[in-house]
């Protein structure tokens, strides 16, 4: 009991992103883990002494990254869990530091340098520099608070998404061509496998970034600038 009082903020806008997460209000939030995503894939290319050529996404949700050279392997394997620690660095940061208006900014910047390097084609430019813009105005202008709860926001839908979209992408639809899928081509296994392996890290991370976000009150007061 204790713990819900605790935490009744964060159960009920988890709530409200179930509730919501089927309807238009949460397209720009999925948009918006697919670019993490893909950006996933763009960091471990690079990292792996690999070259970017473009990274897009869509307004159906979808996104891909051009590269060459780098470890397939890590690269592959980047996407859909880099997206997800990503995330979760974002709710644990909200709630376990007091830096919130500047990762707010700093996570505009990302986007803004993301667009000027790597985005070629219109929606995907229009929603990175729209998007990168409107973080850094919230993180200057706008209170503590605000930025925590976003950040807050952004960080659950990770959360949400991610083994979702690693449950659709690669098991249940296991013809489709996914990370997973290209994964087996190229290094063995089947797509399940691969799936059904990043599935459970992902349930992994989230069970250990909630019990460290989980054990002190996490309610916000509305207090601070």
């Amino acid at each position: 009991m204790q713990k819900a009082k605790d935490h009744w903020q964060l159960g009920l806008l988890l709530v409200l992103v179930f509730a919501l997460w089927s309807t238009p209000v949460s397209i720009p939030l999925k948009i918006f883990v697919v670019f993490l995503h893909e950006l996933s894939h763009v960091i471990a290319t690079v990292l792996t002494g690999g070259e970017v050529l473009s990274l897009s996404v869509s307004a159906d949700q979808g996104g891909v990254v051009w590269s060459r050279g780098g470890n397939r392997f890590i690269t592959l394997s980047a996407g859909y869990l880099g997206s997800l620690l990503i995330g979760l660095a974002l709710l644990l940061g909200a709630l376990k530091t007091k830096i919130d208006k500047i990762l707010m900014m700093g996570c505009g910047v990302v986007l803004l340098l993301v667009a000027a390097l790597y985005v070629r084609d219109s929606f995907a430019l229009l929603f990175t520099c729209v998007t990168g813009i409107a973080m850094i105005a919230v993180g200057y202008f706008l209170s503590y608070d605000i930025n925590d709860l976003i950040l807050r926001l952004l960080g659950l839908s990770s959360m949400i998404y991610v083994p979702f979209d690693i449950l659709s992408d690669t098991i249940l639809r296991s013809g489709a061509r996914s990370d997973a899928r290209m994964l087996a081509e190229e290094f063995g296994g089947a797509t399940v496998m691969w799936g059904g392996i990043w599935l459970c890290l992902s349930l992994l991370a989230i069970f250990y970034a909630l019990k460290i976000a989980l054990k002190e009150p996490s309610n916000l007061t509305w207090s601070r600038n």
